[in-house]
């Protein structure tokens, strides 16, 4: 399901409330809420906009599609953002679960399934780091484990990370997919012809119906 809007910022309003509406209803029927953030340009304006969500944020944990390996202060480090953008405010008094250093797989496991997950997606069809010519891509698509390692050399920056699996991915209740300009829409377009694409897998063997949100531009 595609959802075109104008700009970057009807985008980021759009989804913060669907995201907001999701937590909501996990904080009511079950008294906690999982929350799985991304990286990337993307989900900034989402972040601005969820970060004011009238929500009970101490039941509230939030954790990342996928890491780099690097120092939390670092710019490439996904926490970062996350930390600066959306956990500010009320929103501060969430508890973040960072993916590097690697936490504890029972932290992971005790959030599944995740209520909502936010993800961007590579030109190449990558989400999360699940990224087309990593060698151990195959068993991160497979496996049941819920962290895998990727190798340094792929993505931008080329840096060491941990990401969640599809299996994790595909378990939530709810997926948001975002994506900007008209390359990435004709990777999806690709996905949904039937090329073999992490993004494509994710579309396929989703337990929710996953929500793409669009803009031609950032």
């Amino acid at each position: 399901m595609l959802e075109t809007y104008s700009s970057a910022d009807a985008l980021g309003e759009a989804c913060a409330h669907a995201v907001a509406a999701c937590l909501s209803e996990a904080l009511k029927t079950r008294g906690r809420a999982g929350l799985v953030a991304t990286g990337g340009r993307s989900p900034g304006p989402v972040y601005d906009r969820l970060a004011k969500a009238r929500l009970d944020w101490a039941r509230v944990v939030v954790t990342l599609s996928d890491e780099r390996c690097v120092e939390a202060s670092s710019p490439d480090s996904n926490a970062r953002q996350v930390r600066e953008r959306l956990l500010v405010g009320e929103a501060a008094k969430a508890h973040l679960l960072p993916l590097w250093p690697r936490p504890d797989p029972a932290a992971i496991r005790a959030l599944l399934p995740f209520d909502a997950v936010l993800l961007g997606m590579g030109e190449d069809g990558h989400v999360a780091s699940l990224i087309p010519g990593d060698p151990g891509l195959a068993h991160a698509l497979s496996t049941k484990e819920h962290l895998v390692d990727v190798p340094e050399g792929l993505g931008k920056p080329p840096t060491a990370r941990v990401s969640l699996t599809m299996s994790a991915l595909t378990q939530a209740r709810s997926v948001f997919l975002l994506i900007a300009g008209d390359a990435k829409r004709e990777v999806i377009r690709r996905a949904q012809a039937g090329e073999d694409l992490p993004v494509g897998r994710l579309l396929a063997g989703s337990a929710a119906p996953v929500r793409i949100f669009w803009s031609p531009t950032h």
